[in-house]
């Protein structure tokens, strides 16, 4: 194939082809086709994923999240290499936060992760959260599954761990691992009890060192606090585990407690269920996805709606009535129609 083929506009055939081949180029090609907020390219995106969705669903979808200075990316370097190691083709998608400006990447996760950046058997594709409030790209889910197309069997999403990420992240993998530091005072002051809830395993990071004994002593009060907690539905106790990327210890148990986790879920069909009911929520996503990008899309409301934001900004218009009146714009509704 030469270079001219992938400067020219690509249709769906060629993509689909490329992609069940593992060509990855094109596969990076379709995961920006995906991202894009161009109409055509939505429509071509949308083409795509229907052939190649007879093709996904293989992979084992892994979320990592934590705060900021946690070593996500030092973790994932090392188990990445773990996985490849074991020859398993993995892909990791890693969410930066973005430039307001540019709504670029700005971390540069292909420079965290050098070694693994570098490995035949590992994809990283690094993509900028924009304006999803949930530190995810919004188009990360059809990702996952043009990945999975592609022939990768784990596939690893890295949040920038703000808040909302965890929940949207648990919405969209298989097994959720939370990252934690110790010695940074009371381990557990700060941490809400729904995000600890929704973890399938909690690895505390940099346990190496002299920080060794700080690992064990907050891996038993991370013991201690989960205990408080029912079991979830599926039955599963969240496990807890000290590691270090640095000296790749604790890395191999990680990956057995998830092997058991798959395994048991599996088992018992909740593996199957829990992807049925993402897709439900990924539809309903979309559905408000495509509903918000029509509204302000929509010439009336690009005229108007700078007006009346500096209305409700100056606190002239209660910010129900703006919204009610825009929406009657977008919908053409006349003055005293039924409320939306």
């Amino acid at each position: 194939m030469g270079v001219s083929f992938y400067k020219k506009r690509l249709n769906s055939a060629q993509y689909v082809s490329g992609i069940l081949k593992g060509d990855r180029i094109l596969l990076s090609k379709a995961i920006t086709l995906v991202e894009s907020k161009l109409p055509p390219d939505n429509v071509l995106a949308e083409n795509v994923l229907e052939q190649l969705l007879p093709h996904t669903g293989n992979s084992l979808r892994i979320g990592v999240t934590g705060v900021p200075g946690v070593g996500k990316s030092s973790f994932i370097e090392s188990f990445g290499k773990l996985l490849t190691s074991l020859g398993k083709k993995t892909a990791v998608l890693t969410i930066d936060p973005s430039s307001q400006r540019s709504k670029g990447s700005i971390l540069g996760d292909k420079t965290r992760m050098e070694e693994l950046a570098n490995d035949p058997l590992a994809y990283i594709r690094p993509s900028a959260a924009g304006d999803m409030l949930g530190g995810v790209h919004s188009r990360t889910r059809e990702t996952i599954l043009l990945c999975e197309a592609a022939g990768f069997e784990v596939i690893i999403i890295e949040t920038v761990g703000v808040g909302q990420s965890e929940t949207t992240v648990k919405g969209m993998v298989d097994f959720f691992l939370l990252l934690m530091l110790s010695g940074a005072g009371d381990e557990l002051q700060g941490i809400k009890k729904g995000i600890m809830e929704m973890a399938d395993a909690i690895a505390i990071t940099k346990a190496d060192g002299d920080n060794v004994q700080k690992s064990e002593l907050a891996k038993r009060e991370y013991q201690n606090a989960l205990h408080m907690f029912p079991p979830g539905e599926n039955g599963w106790y969240p496990a807890v585990v000290t590691c270090s990327s640095l000296k790749k210890i604790g890395i191999q148990e990680i990956w057995d407690i998830i092997i058991r986790y798959e395994t048991l879920m599996k088992s018992k069909g909740f593996f199957q269920s829990n992807r049925q009911q993402q897709n439900i929520s990924w539809m309903r996503e979309t559905i408000s996805y495509y509903l918000q990008a029509d509204f302000y899309n929509n010439t009336g409301i690009k005229k108007l709606l700078s007006l009346k934001m500096n209305q409700v900004e100056n606190g002239t218009t209660p910010a129900i009535t703006v919204a009610k009146e825009m929406l009657n714009l977008f919908y053409q509704k006349p003055e005293g129609s039924a409320e939306v």
